[in-house]
């Protein structure tokens, strides 16, 4: 199902708008990610965090005009621009809610109907080109985003539907989930901290940058913590797609050992993205919903952690 080449419509996910001189200096000391790594051709993941460390947000973010767009979880929206508006009031920045200007598309096996709008993407992940307002992401090997002005959408749709099928947007997460890229959603705001989704495995996370909001959590745990609970990719055995948020059970622990992530209907089966205890999960028995209830099964994840790494960004 995500082998195939597709295309469909982001509908899940809203944009944010921050513009002006001073949106980068802003930003850098509110988000996870390095600001200062951004350019024309280079997007990046990252997240908005409390003071203590949990994500509020989780996004990918991508220079444009004079400023950034973040896309994330549209219901996730509203609160993170009203609750960023507080700290930016001294700012030379504007905050805004794009989403309407913005059509994003997600595509998969679709270069050759990139390079026939005129976007030669490059295939490195996090790579970004441009043409006649267009914006293409490397999001994953042979994934990609195309960011079209809401203007030129019904065109630019129609000249994809003659190339590429166009898919459900669960075949789109589910080729989020193998790629191993968690996501915040409205029922797992501030529940995890940055590393339980493994983003500073894909970039999401600068222990170079300086302050910003979390960042003393965030770094604690990098370098002195020993990460108790972090992303795994799962089998589930059972026919109802599960929603983010949902716990997980062991029955060698009293309690819940996680939670969903993230959860798309694969060919024969569901597969998710789970916050996992490391030691639940290293023994496995693994169930959702109670102790007794449907099976999980590890699958493996397309990168390793690598600390030593990590740190490097």
């Amino acid at each position: 199902m995500a082998d195939s080449a597709f295309f469909c419509t982001l509908s899940h996910e809203g944009v944010l708008a921050v513009r002006g001189a001073d949106a980068g200096k802003f930003l850098q000391g509110q988000l996870t990610c390095n600001i200062n790594y951004l350019s024309d051709d280079r997007a990046s993941l990252g997240a908005r965090c409390t003071q203590k460390g949990r994500m509020q947000s989780s996004f990918r973010i991508v220079l444009e005009g004079d400023g950034v767009l973040l896309a994330m979880a549209g219901e996730l929206l509203e609160p993170q621009l009203a609750d960023l508006k507080k700290y930016a009031v001294f700012s030379k920045s504007k905050l805004t809610d794009e989403s309407a200007s913005w059509v994003r598309f997600g595509l998969e096996h679709g270069d050759a109907a990139l390079s026939s709008l005129g976007l030669e993407l490059a295939a490195d992940t996090d790579s970004v080109v441009r043409h006649e307002g267009l914006i293409a992401i490397r999001v994953s090997p042979d994934r990609a985003e195309l960011w079209a002005p809401a203007d030129q959408a019904d065109a630019i749709k129609g000249k994809l539907s003659a190339q590429l099928t166009e898919a459900e947007l669960n075949q789109w997460l589910l080729g989020q989930i193998r790629a191993g890229i968690g996501q915040v959603m409205p029922s797992t705001r501030e529940l995890f901290i940055p590393q339980m989704l493994n983003l500073q495995a894909v970039g999401g996370v600068s222990f170079k940058k300086g302050c910003y909001t979390g960042q003393e959590i965030v770094a604690r745990m990098q370098y002195l913590g020993k990460l108790k609970r972090r992303l795994y990719r799962v089998q589930l055995d059972a026919s109802e797609l599960p929603e983010p948020g949902t716990p997980l059970f062991a029955p060698s622990h009293g309690s819940s050992i996680g939670e969903v992530v993230l959860a798309a209907r694969a060919e024969k089966n569901i597969e998710l993205l789970a916050v996992l205890q490391a030691e639940a999960a290293d023994a496995g028995d693994l169930h959702l919903g109670t102790a007794e209830g449907p099976a999980l099964h590890l699958l493996d994840l397309p990168y390793e952690l690598d600390r030593d790494r990590e740190i490097q960004r």
